[in-house]
């Protein structure tokens, strides 16, 4: 019997995913500085090469880069997740066509398993190039690939790809010289390791550890006995053994938070309730996407901190569902239910959400005593099913809870928010014949 092929992992990462993503459909955006702006405008959260040239650091609120508008030709754009949620399905539905073991880890980024493909190309590193090609051309999306034997060392090869013009987009770890190889980890920080964040770093560097190649060097067993065994499987990671398996489906989440900014201060439990409800039915729709049932729900609201001469106020209070439940109609009622509870005149709100807790799958729900289960359920799933099937297919919202409310004069500011186009019929891009 022959032994399973060792594993080779590639980290794909979309360039400057939210900018490229705009800039597929509006080409004139090339070679311009272009900022997304979060939620309500207010900082930035992705950034064109050339923003970053200018000194744009991420985070940075939009009225302080607003001079550079008219001294460089700073572009501005108001976040469009709509759109970015539906470019990130084209490309990893591309990547699928290379291997089907991938690993979507975030909206940008998808880790990949190679070695039962080797035979596809030469050698790796051309396979990445095919990668890259072939996401550029049906997507319109740039991307870089790193290819190592394990998942942190796979995220490292990306790294160097994006920062080494050099390597053209591609570095293949497993086949680059050793000697090489320590040169250049020995001018990475540690804090660039996937999962070694700023206080642990702070802690290497305090033992003097300050490169990758220095933390590749050290026992497991040193780390064991100075930090957590999550930093101690990376340390193993670094050094050539595996023990990040590839997840082809993401765990169910133990949480569900929905919540944002309002466009404008609210002082009324009315609109508090209307954006309440629909941050309610977002999350509702998360928690039946990966089959599971709540058992409880926190809803809390806030004023806005930064405004000083305000009054300020904020709480959140916790619902237990007498039977866990994803019907988005229950959970909207226990959390207005939670909202009278909290609210206080005279406020002005800048925020509220809710979070969904105590998840378990739908298989598995522990109802109350005198509950009648199968026909709750049923007729629960079978009109659940029915609201995410008009919504899947005539567009988000079609279908909606009466409390969320019909003018939401709340809504987050989007003042330079670009068309779905891939997603509404009625923003499709229109090319003109002269």
């Amino acid at each position: 019997m022959s032994t399973p092929a060792a594993p080779i992992y590639a980290l794909v990462d979309c360039n400057n995913f939210y900018v490229s993503a705009e800039r597929v459909f509006n080409p004139k955006l090339e070679g311009y500085p272009v900022v997304v702006l979060s939620n309500n405008d207010g900082c930035a959260v992705a950034r064109s090469n050339e923003a970053k040239a200018l000194g744009i650091k991420m985070g940075e609120p939009w009225f302080q880069l607003k001079p550079l508008v008219k001294r460089h030709g700073l572009v501005g754009l108001s976040s469009n997740y709509t759109l970015y949620g539906d470019m990130s399905a084209r490309v990893m539905q591309v990547l699928r066509t290379f291997t089907p073991d991938v690993e979507v880890y975030s909206i940008d980024e998808s880790f990949l398993r190679l070695e039962r493909m080797r035979q596809m190309c030469p050698c790796l590193a051309v396979m990445g190039q095919a990668i890259r090609t072939q996401v550029q051309q049906w997507t319109g999306i740039p991307v870089c690939v790193g290819i190592a034997p394990t998942k942190t060392l796979a995220k490292l090869a990306n790294h160097i790809a994006k920062k080494n013009a050099r390597f053209g987009g591609v570095f293949d770890m497993t086949t680059y010289p050793e000697s090489e190889l320590v040169s250049l980890l020995s001018t990475i920080d540690v804090g660039e390791v996937w999962g070694v964040g700023r206080r642990i770093a702070a802690k290497l560097n305090a033992m003097n550890i300050h490169t990758v190649e220095d933390l590749r060097r050290v026992s497991t067993n040193f780390i064991r006995l100075h930090f957590s065994v999550v930093l101690e499987r990376t340390v193993a990671e670094l050094q050539g053994i595996s023990c990040l398996a590839l997840e082809d489906v993401a765990p169910p989440k133990k949480q569900i938070v929905s919540s944002k900014s309002f466009g404008q201060m609210v002082m009324a439990e009315s609109e508090l309730g209307e954006a309440l409800s629909t941050y309610v039915s977002r999350a509702a729709e998360k928690l039946r996407a990966q089959a599971s049932v709540a058992g409880a729900l926190q809803v809390f609201v806030m004023t806005n901190v930064f405004r000083e001469t305000d009054p300020q106020y904020s709480n959140g209070i916790v619902i237990p569902l007498p039977d866990p439940t994803n019907n988005t109609l229950k959970l909207v009622a226990a959390a207005l239910f939670g909202l009278k509870r909290i609210y206080k005149p005279g406020y002005t709100y800048k925020k509220c959400g809710v979070m969904l807790m105590d998840l378990s799958p739908t298989h598995q729900r522990q109802t109350s005593l005198f509950s009648q289960v199968e026909d709750v359920a049923r007729h629960s799933d079978a009109l659940m099913s029915v609201l995410d099937g008009i919504n899947a297919k005539y567009g988000r919202d079609t279908l909606t809870v009466a409390a969320a409310g019909t003018q939401k004069s709340w809504t987050a500011r989007a003042e330079n928010k670009t068309s779905c186009y891939t997603t509404r019929w009625s923003e499709l891009p229109k090319a003109w014949a002269h």
